[in-house]
């Protein structure tokens, strides 16, 4: 069986079911990539210059990962799926790069996606890519069908039901994504402030605990209090790419830490396209990049939304995403709100940094949400 590698980077956490049901219903294998870890990030850090954007190097590395396990490796060119509107240019010379630089890479498979060029040019694109598993083009068309309904029922599981991408892959394909981190205590997320002073006395043959094991502990019981009496202290809403938000060792598994501190946490992907297009739309006339709406729809409408804040997440050196958080800046700026928090990542960040900034939104929103019940109490 002929084995097709799909790096777990970028693209991956929009379109997997679709790939996975394409190849599959073609009779070949796809193999993933484990999750990111340092390592990858250096390997593929070593191959590019330095002025490479995080996201590219976390490619290269699971690319690197893959090539000793696939027969072909799948890199799609994606330059355009809306007319008008275009991708990013790392999304555009990708293979090319991971050829140039990845020399032990296996053959690519790399169809170029245009929607610019019309539906027969789409087409051929599909059929040419289907021929490497047969000729038969009934099968090729009968899996590009099932694929793209696969798609749909993706995107409609992820707005219908608030799943993140790693989620709604797991309901839909029953494959969860491993922990990064396993069974490692990793440094807790503490909004709260927990007393320790509260902690009960030790009784003889007692482990005492340290004071973040309390802490963990003590928070893990709160979310579970929450989640059995359906409250959240806050809702947050965390906008950026997925491949950002997702990825647990870039973005430091800041939905977890969210979640785990007791908050409802919203992402672009749980939004309908219809929504997110008429927030873009509403700023800034019209849809420019492909990946516009994952910042600047989600967050122009979660800030009209019943959300308490909003994190947004991008990486250093970026230059669209620089521009993009930039005017959901000015926009929460002028509306005056939502308190907005902006956090830029890149493969030196320290968790201890960024977890002190999150305790300080999360106790900044608890400030304003008790400031708030003071005034309607004495009113």
């Amino acid at each position: 069986m002929i084995r097709v590698g799909v790096p777990r980077a970028l693209l991956y956490y929009q379109y997997y079911p679709m790939w996975k049901t394409f190849f599959e219903s073609l009779g070949a294998e796809v193999v993933v990539s484990p999750t990111t870890t340092q390592a990858m990030v250096s390997s593929g850090a070593s191959r590019v210059v330095a002025e490479t954007c995080l996201p590219a190097k976390v490619f290269l590395g699971h690319t690197l990962t893959l090539a000793d396990k696939c027969d072909f490796m799948f890199i799609p060119v994606v330059r355009s799926v809306r007319k008008k509107t275009y991708n990013c240019s790392k999304f555009l010379g990708l293979p090319d790069m991971c050829r140039a630089v990845i020399p032990e890479s296996p053959p690519i498979l790399e169809p170029e996606i245009d929607v610019n060029r019309g539906q027969r040019d789409l087409y051929l694109a599909i059929y040419r890519l289907g021929r490497r598993f047969t000729w038969n083009p009934r099968k090729v068309k009968q899996a590009a069908q099932a694929a793209w309904q696969s798609h749909l029922d993706y995107l409609n599981l992820m707005s219908s039901d608030k799943l993140t991408p790693p989620q709604a892959i797991e309901r839909l394909t029953g494959t969860s994504q491993p922990s990064l981190f396993g069974d490692r205590l990793e440094i807790p997320l503490n909004p709260f402030r927990v007393n320790l002073q509260d902690e009960p006395p030790f009784t003889k043959g007692d482990i005492p605990h340290s004071p973040v094991s309390h802490s963990l502990e003590k928070r893990n019981g709160q979310k579970k209090n929450s989640e059995m009496s359906g409250t959240h202290k806050a809702t947050i809403a965390v906008i950026g790419h997925s491949y950002i938000l997702y990825d647990e060792h870039i973005s430091h598994r800041i939905i977890h830490r969210l979640e785990q501190a007791g908050a409802k946490v919203l992402t672009p992907d749980m939004l309908m396209r219809q929504e997110l297009e008429a927030a873009v739309i509403k700023i800034t006339g019209r849809v420019y990049w492909t990946q516009e709406e994952e910042v600047v729809g989600a967050g122009v409408h979660y800030l009209e939304s019943a959300v308490d804040g909003i994190i947004g997440l991008t990486t250093f050196g970026c230059g669209p995403d620089s521009l993009m958080m930039d005017v959901v800046r000015r926009q929460a700026t002028k509306l005056k709100n939502v308190p907005f928090m902006s956090l830029t990542l890149d493969e030196h960040t320290a968790e201890g940094g960024l977890i002190t900034r999150l305790e300080a939104f999360l106790d900044m929103l608890q400030r304003k949400k008790r400031g708030k019940s003071e005034v309607c109490a004495s009113a």
